[in-house]
């Protein structure tokens, strides 16, 4: 049993400065294992050395969507390791060989997440659910019923099965990313928006957006330059400005 810290400490370097060195890497398995089991950050510092044995040692691991599900709540559009985090869940994704209600949950999981995220998240995350339904166009009727319950209890996913399989996703529809349309930054919503269209067949680079700070945004949009916006008005007439205001025949504004 190791202190959070130091667990933190051998996790954000075991990947590269550990697990290369070694003369068998798979001895690592158990410490990686009840890493990625712990949950938080510590869980998602241990998918790199578990992305390493699985795809270069063929580390088996059953229950490692399942787990991979469970880490998705609200924080994660929050935390320090956000972009090594999606970086990984990308590359997970990315199998063509994945059942559609697997993917159909991460990304019913990732857009029902999304309505709490900040603007700079969202113009993360909205691209990486287009690269999934690219990927992934079983997962498509998702976008073909277009109007959403018309109450969040009528929604056939259920948010806290923690089963894939059983939260039924692939029976809702995307209503989250239609209220992301009218989200009050303009960049979401026009991200949003892309989902309306045919989706083009090559995916979005996200590795520009995955470090996209608050800070970053406000500067990109503190340095747009301005444009004149002609204005037309008319003057007010009466108590209530209105056009044949019936006031306005008994009372005048000086």
């Amino acid at each position: 049993q190791l202190p959070p810290g130091l667990y933190k400490k051998v996790l954000v370097i075991l990947h590269d400065s550990v697990l290369p060195y070694m003369n068998e890497p798979t001895l690592m398995m158990d410490f990686l294992t009840v890493a990625y089991g712990i949950g938080g950050a510590i869980s998602l510092l241990a998918l790199n050395g578990l992305f390493i044995l699985i795809h270069q040692h063929n580390l088996e691991y059953p229950d490692f969507y399942k787990k991979l599900y469970s880490l998705l709540d609200p924080s994660i559009y929050h935390v320090k390791y956000r972009a090594r985090f999606f970086h990984l869940t990308d590359l997970f994704l990315s199998s063509s060989h994945l059942p559609a209600y697997l993917v159909a949950a991460f990304i019913k999981r990732l857009a029902r997440l999304a309505l709490t995220a900040p603007p700079e998240a969202l113009l993360m995350i909205l691209p990486f659910i287009c690269n999934l339904f690219r990927r992934h166009p079983a997962c498509r009727v998702l976008l073909h019923r277009p109007a959403g319950p018309a109450d969040m209890s009528e929604d056939p996913y259920v948010m806290e099965e923690k089963e894939p399989s059983e939260s039924r996703a692939l029976q809702s529809s995307l209503w989250e990313i239609q209220s992301l349309q009218n989200h009050y930054h303009p960049d979401v919503a026009k991200a949003a928006a892309v989902l309306n269209q045919s989706l083009s067949e090559m995916e979005d680079d996200i590795s520009g957006l995955l470090e996209l700070s608050a800070a970053e945004l406000f500067d990109r949009e503190v340095k747009k330059k301005a444009v004149d916006v002609p204005l037309e008005f008319e003057p007010v007439r009466g108590l209530f400005g209105k056009k044949n205001d019936i006031f306005a025949e008994h009372f005048s504004l000086d």
